[in-house]
């Protein structure tokens, strides 16, 4: 009478069994469509081998000079009936002032590459999560101008005979444009529509105005496209229409990516998520111990009702007691 007796869950705790949930099966494609951290032997692998097939390519294209002198025609006609047809007074106007065209040619010639590889470092090493999407969207840019070099073979405008345009390249004896000078015979000159010095351009100021923090970055973000557009036209390497064109291979190659991906580039997570997440494990009993996942796969233990251990739930099962009496 009045004694305190003990009893013990010892039994309980050595029966209980953990049951671990298991992790959704998701498919092939629903793991190409998930972002994840890119790998740089095989990002260097595929930009070098894009860019020689991109190469490759757009010189194979026949070189259709008739057919291309004939767009390159009804394009300036067809500006000079929209009013915008002042190409050759920039043209003219710029080529007045040797540094400032020079300097141009040499713009023409190196930022089309450094803007753009830059952006991609700078995406790879500070963006991951959001590289691929951005990179697809280049690639298809890059994919469908492909088609209009093959399919509208266009001269730029200081090609054309009697037009009075000024080659800026070879009357200042620059190396601005592989279509000019001693490099013409390696690369297509009549592959003009649409311009990829827009394309890229204008990826690379809107990835960087939509994911910079400064604000002077992102004004030049925004600002490096229209620089570009000046260039190309006063160099007479592009019409304003070309431009048009690459804008609209740049449109073709957003939607590619927010239809693959679900989301805008910079809509998507800074880091991908990880892809093997703790696992959670579950008591068969009530009173058991189940696993709260964390970062690293790693598990934390906690209480069946949801409360880590505190020093009463640390304490041995046959230290708690519950008194009874007769």
């Amino acid at each position: 009478m009045g004694e305190t007796t003990v009893k013990t869950l010892e039994g309980l705790t050595a029966a209980a069994s953990p049951v671990v949930a298991k992790e959704p099966h998701i498919s092939l494609i629903g793991r190409l469509r998930t972002p994840r951290r890119p790998r740089i032997w095989f990002e260097v692998l595929l930009i070098a081998l894009s860019y020689w097939m991109y190469s490759l390519i757009r010189n194979a294209v026949p070189e259709q000079k008739a057919e291309a002198l004939r767009n390159a025609n009804w394009v300036w006609r067809a500006e000079h009936t929209l009013g915008i047809a002042v190409e050759q007074s920039v043209n003219h106007a710029v080529n007045s002032v040797t540094w400032l065209i020079v300097g141009m040619n040499y713009y023409y010639a190196t930022m089309h590459f450094i803007m753009t590889i830059s952006v991609l470092v700078w995406l790879f090493h500070f963006h991951p999560g959001r590289y691929a999407a951005a990179r697809l969207a280049l690639f298809a840019t890059t994919a469908v101008a492909l088609v209009g070099y093959y399919l509208y073979p266009l001269a730029p405008p200081r090609l054309m005979p009697h037009s009075h345009f000024v080659d800026t390249v070879l009357v200042h004896d620059t190396w601005g444009s592989m279509a000019s000078g001693n490099l013409k015979n390696v690369s297509n000159q009549y592959a003009a529509m649409p311009s990829m010095h827009i394309g890229w351009s204008l990826w690379c100021g809107l990835i960087i105005f939509a994911l910079a923090k400064a604000p002077w970055a992102r004004i030049l973000g925004l600002l490096y496209p229209v620089l570009t557009l000046l260039v190309i036209v006063a160099t007479a390497n592009h019409f304003w229409l070309d431009a048009v064109g690459g804008v609209l291979c740049l449109a073709f190659g957003t939607a590619l990516s927010y239809s693959w991906y679900g989301a805008l580039p910079h809509r998507l997570p800074r880091v991908p998520k990880s892809r093997q997440p703790g696992r959670i494990v579950a008591s068969r009993y009530l009173g058991g111990d189940a696993a709260e996942p964390r970062e690293g796969g790693q598990e934390r233990p906690v209480t069946a009702k949801g409360r880590r251990p505190g020093p009463a739930t640390d304490r041995p099962a046959s230290a708690r007691s519950t008194p009874s009496g007769d």
